[in-house]
Order: C-alpha cells, then structure tokens, then sequence
C-alpha cells in the first residue's frame, strides 16, 4: 500500500485527492514534515497543483455539495490524528454516493468527518465568546490585538465575524500556536505569518483598564459559590491564559 505524503496546504490535499483517481489509490495521506516512513509499504510525495485542486474543489461542490465541501475543509483544518485521510476517504464515498454521504451516520468513514468537523465547529463557537482584545500602540498606530492558542487552526473562521464587527479598527487575532494571524483593517482581512515581536507597545491607558476589569471580575465573584470545576466543564483551563478577567484574578489562583 502507497501513503501519500504532501505540504500540508489545503490545495495540496485536493491534489491527493486527484492523484487518487487519476495515479494510484492511497493507503493514507500525511503531510511530508510528520512523516514516519512506513516499513511496510511505500509512499509518493504528491507536489501541489493548482490546477487539479482546483479541479477536485469544484468537483466535490458540484458533485457531492458545497455542504460537504465545507466539511472536508473543517476535517482538514481539525487537530484530529489522521485528517487528511479521513478527509480523502470521506470525498472518496462522497463522489460515490452523491449528497446523501452527510446522512450515512453508521458508516465510520462518515462519522469521523462528523466527530472531526464539530471539534472544529465547537471551537469556533467557544472562540467567538472568548477572544478578548488588548489596545496596543498609540494615535493613529493604534492596534486591538488577540492572542489564542486553539486546538484547531480555526482563526480565519472567526476572522469574518470581528471584521464585521469592527470595521473602523484595525485588529489582530494571533495565533500564537501556529505563528499565523488574521490581520484586519477597514472591515477587509487576510491570513499572514506572524510573531509577537512585531507588534507595538501596549497603549498607555491599556494597563489600567486591564487592572480596572480584572478588579470587577473578582469584586463580583461570590466567594462562597465560586466553583472551579463548574467553571473548567464550561470553558477548560487551557483557554484562560489570554482572558483578561482570568489573569492575577482569585479564580485563577485557585485554578
């Protein structure tokens, strides 16, 4: 059996998927910077094309439906072991039977895109009610930055949502995890590499606010009901670190 190793770009993926049908059929897809190599079988190193990407993209909108492309989008962008093959066996029964694939809940070929995409879902959900923006430089260099650590490289799915939003500041959501970021201004935004070391300083005011949210956070708490784990089953610990109201508060000494 042949896996297939590729960039780890989405059109790369879709160039797998291609190379299926029209090369050889894969064992399983795996991005050539992970690759253990297998003693058992052999691999080939598919380079990304744009031109079948593009190909597999439309067919996969127009043969199976952009429903299920958006699914195949999120498995790929999901933190789950094995996505892109789950992602390339899922299309593969997706051409085979048409639009109905989303309803084959007993297959385990469908049930893994299920459970792989609503991580995703679940996550974007949880990060649209959690970001929280600090002010950054001063004047007219004035920047509201967020830093986020998901599970799942799901920043651009939030990134039309705070454009919206915030059509007249210019923001940035960084992913500290991946070293990428959604980079906005004037309500139009896009995907770039990114490090901290190039952002500004703090605003001059930012710190007081900070000091000023973090004191109503703790004054409202109830001390006698304040419960931890109540807290932890609604929102984990691994995402208080760049909440605000959760840094040098009692609750998060207590975590």
């Amino acid at each position: 059996m042949t896996d297939f190793l590729y960039d780890g770009t989405f059109e790369g993926m879709l160039t797998c998927i291609y190379e299926y049908y029209y090369t050889e059929k894969a064992s399983a897809v795996f991005r050539q910077d992970e690759y253990q190599e297998n003693l058992l079988g052999g691999y080939l190193t598919i380079e990304t094309d744009a031109e079948k990407a593009r190909k597999v993209y439309d067919a996969i909108e127009q043969k199976i439906s952009p429903f299920d492309l958006r699914r195949i989008y999120y498995v790929f962008n999901s933190c789950v072991e094995g996505r892109e093959t789950i992602a390339l066996r899922y299309a593969v029964k997706g051409f085979r039977n048409g639009s109905v694939i989303s309803s084959l809940h007993g297959d385990p070929d469908v049930y893994a895109a299920q459970q792989a995409a609503n991580k995703v879902t679940k996550e974007i959900d949880k990060m649209l009610g959690i970001i929280r923006f600090s002010v950054l430089g001063d004047g007219e260099r004035k920047v509201y930055y967020a830093p986020v650590e998901p599970d799942n490289d799901m920043i651009e799915f939030v990134a039309g949502h705070f454009s919206n939003r915030f059509m007249d500041q210019a923001f940035i959501i960084h992913d500290v995890k991946r070293g990428k970021a959604v980079i906005s201004s004037g309500g139009r935004w896009y995907i770039s590499a990114f490090q901290k070391e190039k952002l500004p300083p703090l605003a001059p005011d930012e710190e007081e606010f900070r000091d000023l949210w973090r004191l109503y956070f703790d004054t409202i708490a109830i001390r006698e009901r304040t419960n931890p784990k109540c807290q932890r089953n609604f929102l984990p610990a691994r995402y208080w670190k760049h909440l605000t109201e959760m840094t040098g508060t009692r609750e998060q000494d207590r975590g």
